[in-house]
């Protein structure tokens, strides 16, 4: 009998943390950090963004209103805490991605499978810099080099690839944690795959959950 109390317990505890996870705020302060662990940029989380952004609208006005009307500053302080922390969080979130951008403009720009990944803003934003910093570049500085040195990306004509464009680090081991009950990852170096139970903390290859991030696996 106390076993099927303690089963039932932990079987309610697991349903109300699956449930808090999923409010917009959390899942935001998700996003967040996975985007600021993991070395490459991420998935723009283009509906959670658009509803963190019409949470906040609502709030600014709730705020307003209450302090219009008189409402007791108490209760008017902390809805003014949750939308100072909601407004935390969403800057965050894109000010992390925007560092991403900004470092890596070039490499993310010639890989489609990152470039499908930004907003149209974050593309706008990636295009200009671009083009201003080539714009600049050949202005100052490659238009009084020889011919065989004006190139922005190659040290050189003869060098077969882009070799002054920044890359993020893939091969690099950052901590994860399962977001289900069971995850089961198949690792290069071992016959035995890692199998992690539900907030089971682990180091592994970047590599390795690149493509479980968000779905299986959150980073720390």
């Amino acid at each position: 009998m106390a076993e099927d109390i303690g089963d039932g317990s932990t079987a309610e505890m697991d349903d109300y943390e699956t449930l808090m996870s999923t409010t917009d705020a959390e899942l935001l302060k998700t996003a967040w950090r996975n985007e600021k662990a993991a070395p490459e940029i991420l998935q723009f989380q283009a509906p959670l963004v658009k509803r963190a952004k019409e949470q906040i609208q609502l709030m600014e006005e709730t705020v307003e209103e209450y302090e219009e009307s008189g409402m007791d500053p108490l209760t008017v302080s902390l809805y003014q805490m949750d939308l100072d922390r909601a407004q935390f969080l969403l800057r965050s979130y894109l000010r992390v991605r925007l560092q991403k951008l900004e470092k890596y403009m070039f490499y993310i720009w010639k890989n489609e499978s990152l470039w499908s990944r930004l907003s149209d803003p974050e593309k706008m934003f990636v295009q200009r810099c671009i083009d201003d910093m080539e714009k600049h570049l050949q202005e100052t500085v490659l238009s009084k080099l020889p011919d065989n040195y004006q190139s922005v990306r190659r040290q050189s004509v003869i060098s077969e690839e882009d070799d002054m464009v920044p890359e993020p680090q893939l091969d690099t081991f950052i901590a994860c944690k399962a977001r289900n009950r069971f995850v089961s990852l198949r690792l290069a170096d071992s016959e035995r795959p890692l199998e992690m139970e539900r907030h089971d903390v682990s180091f592994v290859l970047y590599k390795v959950i690149e493509d479980k991030i968000g779905a299986d696996i959150d980073l720390v």
